[in-house]
């Protein structure tokens, strides 16, 4: 199979879907590799490296015309959709139920498309999502401590406090990955954290694992806005695997909190759990709202692209290689990998994403057993 690498094109994403390594091991399985001209540079991966390791540099219009799987990190933009071709593979992360336009584009480009945000194995782990969940809620706390200084627009309050001044308020509203990475490096710093979870189990082992100065508290409406006058830092930490993440904390109550106190919404990628929620850029990350300070970029993990792309390629190389020898061969034989098939040649195949834009539910299996499915 022909494995084609653009460039990414979303505003300053600097991450790249497969690294050198990536190509040596998908040309060990006989497999050709196109890379587009400067595909790492974000990540500082020079095109020398590359074709070191057995890949071809093309134009970016070379890549697509002659891939069979197109990996990508992002979704594909608008100036990208007329160069996917029916039948071609895209594997990327795609958060359709965020972003109608490419829902529609997709359905009508006939393509094939995986998206590692659904990948999900049989315990409800996601493994493609899990590692830049853990990036993007570390860098949570990071950004959110440089938006609270006083030069960036934010209360001027250091997170870890010093002797004689109290540290700062963290709330963490969701305790799936993102919010457990996040409490990590907000009790680090020395905050005070509170996570919050509609989980109870989950609130017990994470009350036996972190320090002290990390509350639990059972979500709820109520919960939420007893805590917010207090806050100085609240991230927003909700996934719903397919679908849009339900609004937690509305206008009127960002109202409770101080003046100069930051919003980080790491789930903007799926519509975000704050009503004010809007998508940002790195280019331009922060706009107020109530007098708070609201982060919503909606690639994080695009900021620290070396580590991103490290920790991404990691967890995906092993699912892409099963592609590129099996086909659609591998959707069936991998259950996990199955669930990620979101659209394919025209029909929708996840479930929420068709309930939600009002297409026909087709399932996965379904597609598979058409006679018209080319499986190999």
């Amino acid at each position: 199979m022909i494995v084609g690498v653009p460039r990414e094109v979303k505003n300053n994403e600097y991450r790249v879907a497969l690294t050198p390594s990536g190509v040596m091991s998908l040309r060990q399985r006989g497999h050709r590799v196109l890379v587009e001209t400067g595909a790492g540079e974000g990540t500082h991966i020079p095109d020398e490296e590359y074709s070191a390791a057995g890949a071809e540099i093309l134009d970016v219009e070379e890549v697509w015309a002659q891939s069979d799987l197109i990996v990508k990190v992002k979704e594909p933009q608008a100036i990208e959709y007329s160069r996917i071709r029916p039948n071609q593979i895209v594997f990327t992360y795609f958060h359709f139920a965020a972003n109608e336009p490419l829902m529609h584009a997709m359905v009508e480009s006939d393509a094939i498309c995986i998206a590692y945000e659904t990948v999900e194995l049989s315990n409800g782990h996601l493994p493609l999502l899990t590692p830049m969940s853990e990036v993007a809620g570390r860098l949570s706390i990071q950004q959110g401590a440089k938006y609270l200084e006083r030069p960036m627009g934010g209360r001027g309050v250091l997170l870890s406090g010093v002797p004689g001044v109290k540290p700062a308020v963290v709330a963490v509203i969701g305790a799936g990955v993102v919010g457990i990475n996040a409490v990590k490096v907000a009790a680090g710093f020395g905050a005070t954290v509170y996570v919050l979870d509609i989980n109870l189990e989950r609130l017990r082992y994470l009350d036996d694992i972190f320090p002290h100065n990390v509350i639990t508290l059972h979500s709820n409406p109520g919960t939420i806005r007893q805590i917010l006058p207090e806050v100085d830092l609240l991230i927003g930490a909700v996934y719903v695997t397919g679908t849009r993440t339900p609004v937690l904390v509305t206008r009127e109550d960002l109202k409770l909190m101080k003046s100069g106190s930051v919003v980080v919404d790491v789930c903007v990628d799926q519509g975000g759990c704050f009503e004010t929620t809007k998508p940002t850029t790195h280019a331009n990350p922060t706009y107020e709202v109530e007098g708070v300070v609201h982060y919503a970029v909606a690639n994080m993990p695009g900021a620290v692209a070396h580590t991103s792309t490290y920790a991404l390629t990691n967890a995906t190389l092993p699912y892409i290689n099963k592609l590129a020898s099996q086909g659609l061969a591998a959707l069936q034989s991998d259950p996990a990998l199955r669930k990620g098939l979101n659209i394919a040649k025209g029909q929708v195949t996840l479930e929420a994403i068709a309930e939600q834009f009002d297409y026909e539910y087709v399932p996965a299996e379904s597609f598979l057993h058409q006679p018209e499915t080319v499986i190999a």
